[in-house]
């Protein structure tokens, strides 16, 4: 193995794993829940306006098949198979 080939493989491996990086913190700033603090969760003052009624999960939160065969609380465009009817 040459010295040009090591450099050539640690460079791929490098990039590999910054790649990685880059896009679990991408991942986790869009996709992950905010972190509660201490105080939000002993003493979170009461919202000042109430959700509108598409943000109000019918069934508990989880994603269910409404009427007509139409998903709720499922705002991705792609649903899991075999979720139970709304209740």
């Amino acid at each position: 193995m040459r010295l040009s080939n090591l450099a050539k493989g640690s460079s791929v491996f490098l990039g590999v794993i910054v790649a990685g990086y880059v896009s679990s913190v991408y991942v986790d700033q869009r996709l992950a829940p905010p972190a509660k603090t201490a105080s939000e969760t002993t003493a979170s003052p009461a919202p000042t306006s109430t959700p509108a009624p598409t943000e109000i999960p019918a069934n508990g939160g989880s994603p269910c098949i409404g009427e007509g065969g139409s998903w709720k609380n499922w705002p991705w465009p792609n649903v899991p198979m075999g979720s139970p009817k709304c209740k």
